[in-house]
């Protein structure tokens, strides 16, 4: 399988040497780096190249590293059924930066770019409806940045006095991150069915 994906991607930076900035293989699957510039020609390029084929885009991710100037990793992963082939796609992206949306070569695209929108607050040009698809509309935050506090900026509660949904500050009423590290199972001495029979055993 590695000889098969070495030759394909060695196919691959051969006919768009524009567009390919890296490749390596890992767990069976082509992972190519791709400049921002060129990734619809690619996917594009992808889809219809008779020894690629990848007409299936499976899903649209990203990776958060704000250590790095170039602050998100945004992952395309295809799979061609024609070739049995899967390949991830890595483009490198600044807070600032806009993405192509790929809606148009593959229609599936729309809502997994709305899902990064609504978890990492990359923005996605030619996208006919980008808007949050998991959070509420009014949400503040992106929930997959490393800086997003786990508790989020507001809480949601049903108010009875009001008879609706209402939104309010989060307020912790215990100090927060405080742990000792030890599990309930550290420290502890626990005699667990069955341990009784090994001791006695031991001592036979």
């Amino acid at each position: 399988m590695s000889v098969e994906l070495e030759e394909l991607a060695a196919h691959i930076t051969a006919k768009r040497p524009d567009c390919v900035l890296g490749h390596d293989i890992a767990f069976g699957e082509l992972n190519m780096t791709v400049a921002l510039s060129s990734l619809v020609n690619l996917v594009d390029f992808l889809k219809t190249d008779k020894n690629s084929l990848f007409s299936s885009l499976v899903d649209i991710t990203a990776v958060d590293y704000p250590e790095r100037d170039v602050r998100f990793e945004v992952v395309y992963h295809f799979l061609s059924m024609y070739q049995n082939h899967r390949i991830r796609l890595k483009v490198a992206v600044r807070e600032d930066d806009i993405m192509p949306s790929l809606n148009e070569i593959h229609p599936s695209a729309g809502w997994f770019e709305r899902e990064v929108f609504d978890m990492f607050g990359i923005l996605f040009s030619g996208h006919p409806d980008l808007r949050r698809i998991l959070t509420d509309y009014g949400f503040r935050g992106y929930p997959l940045r490393k800086d997003f506090p786990t508790t989020g900026y507001t809480e949601v509660r049903y108010d009875e006095a009001q008879k609706r949904v209402v939104y309010e500050p989060v307020n912790l009423v215990q100090e927060y991150r405080q742990f000792d590290f030890m599990s309930p199972w550290e420290g502890a001495e626990y005699i667990l069915p069955g341990d009784d029979k090994a001791e006695a055993e031991a001592k036979a």
